[in-house]
């Protein structure tokens, strides 16, 4: 069994929240290679996209391994050292505590794994996203294992036919539920269409324990109790031999849609899917986006990655991303580029509301009935 760990946090931002300091990637690089040669992990990669640091590890620890979360704290906190040393923005942001207590759970990052058999291919396709939420994963993933407009396999390869389980995550009361699709499709649809509660956590063969994919599901502000940043999911998804295609599962990223995040996490704008090259966010901290780190694992380690992004063919999606984009700004502080109040509960809102609740006074009943005679 080999175990796919993908860690991600925001130790430091390069310049405000729109990179990573090259520097700090150099740091994250030889702090794994370090454990890479003592046998403690087979292999690794530093990915990243915006200000944030992604660290892919492939081992045989299984998941929730206090060891590899360790590393990946201790990985952090050199991050972070080098982040205040350079002054940069937001030094150590997403390390909520102080301490690691045998997972970093719970502590900030995010956290997505998967534990399997490699089978005789084995083509993996790693996504990070930047200035959005776990949401994010909703539409793309129910597009890759369950909508036959986007993956003509659940229609030509019999071996999917059987369909897939997806497995929610209730964010606010911490419950999860199976479905079944295609035949419980729609009652999937009425939880994950509220992607601010219900997101996908894993997506498995029918009756399957394996996860064929999985999202990491933590929402800093239900961790932190405010706001201290939007919480920049991972996704990791296995691809062919019953399983949707490579090509398939990007074409899922071909239509943008509209993610929780962008400027202070309070806004809503569309997920662009870019190349390593165009990982930088700075319009309004912005817009939202994607970048797909492709690997094939062999005998544990990772070959790759591949920019699975850099195409031509998605030019298209990044055009209709950027007139979205166009179409949002203009709503400026007004809904629904700015989440509805509701989401904003763990911003500035509530010590507004708590300055000028005294200017609220009862208003007069309303007078039904015919009006009144001048």
């Amino acid at each position: 069994m080999i175990t796919l760990s993908v860690i991600k946090a925001d130790t430091g931002g390069f310049v405000g929240h729109s990179a990573v300091h090259p520097e700090m990637m150099r740091t994250a690089e030889a702090e794994l290679q370090k454990r890479k040669d003592k046998g403690i992990i087979e292999d690794f990669c530093v990915g990243r996209v915006g200000d944030d640091i992604a660290l892919i590890m492939t081992h045989r620890h299984g998941v929730d391994s206090e060891l590899v979360h360790g590393i990946a704290w201790e990985v952090f906190q050199a991050t972070t050292a080098v982040a205040k040393e350079l002054k940069l923005y937001g030094a150590g942001q997403d390390l909520l505590k102080d301490a690691f207590a045998g997972t970093i759970k719970g502590l900030g990052p995010g956290v997505a794994e998967m534990e399997f058999e490699e089978r005789p291919s084995e083509p993996v396709i790693v996504f990070l996203g930047d200035k959005t939420s776990p949401g994010a994963w909703n539409l793309p993933v129910y597009r890759m294992f369950a909508d036959p407009f986007n993956t003509p396999g659940l229609v030509i390869d019999p071996k999917m036919h059987g369909g897939f389980d997806f497995e929610i995550l209730d964010l606010r009361e911490n419950k999860v539920a199976r479905f079944h699709t295609p035949s419980e499709s729609y009652d999937l649809l009425t939880f994950i269409g509220s992607p601010s509660r219900f997101v996908i956590r894993n997506v498995y063969q029918p009756g399957g324990t394996e996860p064929v994919a999985t999202t990491s599901t933590q929402r800093l502000s239900l961790i932190a109790g405010k706001y201290v940043g939007k919480d920049d999911p991972v996704l990791i998804v296995r691809c062919q031999s019953g399983l949707p295609a490579v090509g398939e599962v990007l074409e899922a990223f071909t239509q943008p849609h509209f993610v929780e995040g962008w400027m202070r996490g309070s806004h809503c704008g569309p997920l662009m899917p870019v190349g390593f090259d165009q990982a930088n966010t700075s319009r309004f901290d912005g817009p939202p986006r994607v970048v797909a780190y492709g690997f094939q694992i062999s005998q544990g380690k990772l070959v790759g990655p591949r920019d699975m992004f850099d195409d031509p063919g998605f030019d298209k999606a990044r055009q209709t991303a950027l007139e979205m984009a166009e179409m949002m700004r203009r709503m400026g502080p007004f809904e629904p580029h700015r989440l509805p109040l509701e989401e904003m509960e763990y911003t500035a809102m509530p010590e507004v509301m708590r300055r000028v609740a005294d200017r609220f006074k009862s208003a007069a009943p309303v007078v039904h009935g015919a009006a009144r005679s001048r």
